[in-house]
């Protein structure tokens, strides 16, 4: 085989072509987006053409060879070649400062902080190379840093300064602010937070209040992070649980604890993880971030003053249309156990009027709905309505589960206006619109009345947020309602300081026999185009790009939207007697360059359809939902968990019960927890937070199978139950490594604990790296997950292919 050539290179695409084999019969031709020993090339097509066009984008480059086939064998194998790079991203990246810190150590002062990606211009064995760094200490140059962003003065105390100063090309840049050591002594620094007042229920059950979870954002534009905090009361709930809860508070901190503003979500916003998500990011491309969140009538803004006292208070903009209907800012839609009731009444009175009995796909009667004689005459009069009602409540509903006490259900919101509001850096409010997908009820048509788990207000109330450089330039916002029966996805730009509708996509409503007797989860929703969308998402989303074409995806647990809004795919897969369903929803996600020997991304995910979904856990190839390899589950596994546990296995590990290799081989590392990882150590593995039965209980210490326990946080807590979060995990300031965010037991504070290991390696911050960032923004979704890197992050890192443009 001679003469493989580039003959055409465009933005989108790429066409090789070669010299006619006259012995062949046929060519192969393999590509891959890296060109090392051990990768597996990817056989694109076999062909009698000596050319071959590649649709993909050439932001990167592309390897391929040509084997000549005789018989069906190969005979011959062509040498390697590699495309330039043709198109060119200018992805929207924060400006931020070097992010230096010292800390206290037994051997002196440790200090870390930022290389930016622009500073880098190459690579070598360890690390990066580019910009390298002078450490300044009282004002006087005392080091010269060339193969880290970490620097341990051993002669230094709690009473120096410290300063960098970039050094590129031979010339010494701006220098850094003067640090000195975190207050505490030790690797940690604390946010002083403003705890809000407790109340009491309408029940008159007394609450108190936990910060939860945590987001980040340049907010004023001056190069450092603020802290925005979400405040849960003590009696918050899952969608699935009954009561009323008390009012969710954000607030937003700077690192010295000034409090900027607080959102006080109001009386309509249930709270819990899956009502709020708050998505944090430079919407406007002003160099200040924004935030977007679900609101409703009684949604408050409070702006403070430096020293702490209130500036102004404002209630969002709700729309006039909304106001002369006779909404405002004092309703309350919070129901009672008697408005439940009322409300059932007049659905059943309206039975003979509902959209899908008149259609015929419903059962005319709530007699026949509910399996008994026919009694009443519709329409119902309200006697009757209210007898039925009494029935489906204390008899129907109880048979269905002694779980189903629906006379006891308060404290849901199934009525009333809905919001997304986008708010300035500043606190102020910049536009209120209505909220893309409407309740239509209060899960009927959901499905929540559906299982004999009866669940009003669970199904429709599930929502999820995300941030995706759709254009592979700039971020648009996401904002999603549904995912166990019917999903509905929205993508925004804000470019202009306006929500502009950029995609909708919605799966409809999964067809029912009988609203109140059916298993809505496996079907199909009515859209013809995404109804397998429906019933495949997770409580979590991620933003990669899948395919390789530069712009991100949406990966919306077994199915993925492509950046312009089309179904890239739905996976399915087949149960033991070979019947063919969807993989479904699950409580876990993880998507990353998990395989370094294969091209692309990989997704791994656990399933929760148990004996009715095809596996329980599977390693998926994230450009085609293809499963590399998985395993039937006939039960719920859970959580699952990625990373570079034993660094002499090439790729990440993956565990959910027991650990295997990216291949998929069994091995014998000890079982680590799934609540959360985090990249800590100075080798570039993977650390977990707590571990399974780790001393007993979930209290944020980090720890995997190489180092043992690397951090005991003291008088920390973590969030939600079992599930064990910190408030956030995100490379907030120093080298690349991660911050753990968690906060105290009291929650006096917000705990920031970083790395104080030196080490030999040198990365860029991984806030600029696209696909890592859009993580941290929505790591606040619903069940926390960890976001990943765009390269292969480990202990083996390939750092010629960190950046390909610097590719030799």
């Amino acid at each position: 085989m001679s003469n493989l050539e580039v003959k055409s290179l465009e933005d989108s695409y790429v066409v090789i072509g070669w010299e006619k084999d006259s012995t062949a019969q046929s060519y192969r031709v393999y590509w891959a987006d890296k060109n090392t020993p051990t990768m597996k090339f990817k056989c694109l097509t076999e062909i009698t053409d000596t050319i071959f066009r590649l649709d993909k984008c050439t932001h990167v480059p592309h390897f391929f060879k040509i084997a000549s086939v005789v018989n069906g064998m190969e005979v011959d194998i062509s040498e390697v070649i590699k495309t330039d790079i043709k198109k060119v991203f200018y992805e929207q990246r924060e400006k931020l400062s070097r992010g230096l810190i010292a800390v206290k150590t037994k051997t002196g002062i440790f200090l870390s902080w930022r290389l930016m990606l622009e500073e880098v211009n190459g690579y070598c064995n360890t690390g990066l190379t580019g910009a390298d760094f002078i450490v300044y200490k009282n004002h006087k140059n005392i080091a010269f840093v060339t193969d880290s962003t970490n620097f341990l003065d051993f002669d230094g105390t709690i009473n120096d300064s410290y300063q960098v100063a970039a050094v590129v090309n031979g010339v010494e840049q701006e220098i850094s602010n003067e640090v000195k050591s975190f207050q505490s002594g030790k690797n940690y620094i604390d946010i002083l937070l403003h705890i809000p007042e407790g109340g009491k229920t309408p029940a008159n059950e007394e609450y108190h209040y936990n910060a939860n979870d945590m987001s980040i954002g340049d907010v004023d534009g001056d190069g450092e992070y603020e802290y925005i905090v979400k405040w849960d009361p003590s009696n918050s709930h899952d969608v699935s649980i009954k009561g009323y809860t008390g009012n969710c508070y954000i607030d937003c901190y700077k690192l010295d604890g000034t409090i900027l503003w607080r959102l006080d979500m109001g009386a309509n916003i249930r709270a819990g993880a899956h009502y709020t998500q708050f998505m944090v990011y430079d919407f406007d491309h002003d160099g200040k971030a924004e935030m977007a969140v679900k609101t409703a009538p009684g949604t408050k803004m409070i702006i403070y003053h430096k020293d702490g006292f209130i500036k102004s208070e404002h209630y969002i903009t709700m729309p006039k249309s909304d106001l002369q209907k006779g909404y405002s800012h004092f309703d309350h839609y919070a129901c009672s156990a008697d408005d439940y009731f009322q409300h059932m009444v007049e659905l059943f009175m309206s039975w003979h009027q509902h959209s899908e009995v008149l259609k015929g796909n419903w059962p005319k009667t709530l007699e026949e709905c509910f399996g008994i004689v026919k009694k009443y005459s519709y329409p119902l009069c309200i006697t009757d309505a209210k007898e039925l009602v009494e029935y489906f409540i204390h008899t129907y509903a109880k048979e269905r589960s002694p779980q189903n006490r629906l006379d006891q259900f308060e404290g849901f919101v199934y009525e009333g206006p809905e919001y997304l509001t986008m708010f300035a850096g500043s606190g102020e409010e910049i536009e209120t619109i209505p909220f893309p997908f409407e309740r239509v009820d209060d899960g009927l048509m959901w499905g929540d009345y559906a299982m004999n788990r009866i669940e009003p207000c669970n199904r429709v109330d599930r929502f999820l947020s995300g941030v995706a450089y759709l254009d592979g330039e700039r971020p648009y916002l996401i904002i999603c309602r549904g995912y166990y029966t019917r999903a509905a996805i929205v993508a925004y730009s804000f470019f202009n300081r306006k929500f502009e509708e950029y995609f909708r996509i919605d799966s409809g409503f999964v067809p029912m026999r009988n609203p109140f007797c059916d298993n809505p989860h496996m079907g199909i929703g009515a859209d013809k185009v995404y109804g397998t969308l429906a019933g495949q998402g997770n409580h979590s989303l991620s933003t990669a790009d899948v395919d390789g074409d530069g712009f991100q995806e949406i990966i919306y647990g077994a199915a993925v939207i492509d950046h312009d809004g089309s179904l890239l795919y739905s996976s399915y897969g087949y149960l033991p007697d070979h019947t063919y369903v969807k993989l479904g929803h699950g409580d876990a996600m993880h998507v990353a360059n998990i395989d370094p020997d294969k091209p692309g991304l990989e997704i791994f995910n656990v399933f929760e359809g148990a004996s009715q979904a095809p596996y329980g856990y599977a390693l998926r190839d994230a450009e085609s939902g293809e499963v590399i390899f998985g395993e039937y589950a006939d039960k719920d596994l859970g959580r699952c968990m990625i990373g570079d546990i034993n660094p002499n296995v090439r790729g990440l590990q993956v565990w959910v019960k027991e650990v295997f290799s990216c291949t998929g081989e069994r091995l014998e590392d000890s079982l680590l927890g799934t609540n959360q990882s985090i990249r800590w150590a100075a080798d570039m593995t993977t650390q977990v937070l707590d571990g399974v039965d780790l001393f007993g209980t979930h209290r944020g210490v980090i720890n995997d199978n190489i180092h043992g326990a690397m951090l005991i946080p003291d008088k920390v807590a973590t969030n939600n139950g079992t599930k064990g979060n910190p408030c956030l995990i995100a490379d907030v300031f120093g080298d690349f490594r991660e911050e753990l965010l968690i906060r105290k037991a009291d929650n006096s504070a917000i705990r920031i604990y970083t790395n104080t290991d030196i080490t030999t390696h040198k990365l860029f911050t991984l806030m600029h790296d696209i696909q890592y960032r859009t993580s941290v923004a929505w790591q606040n979704n619903c069940y926390n997950q960890p976001g990943y890197t765009k390269f292969y992050y480990a202990s083996d890192m390939e750092w010629e292919y960190v950046l390909p443009q610097f590719i030799k």
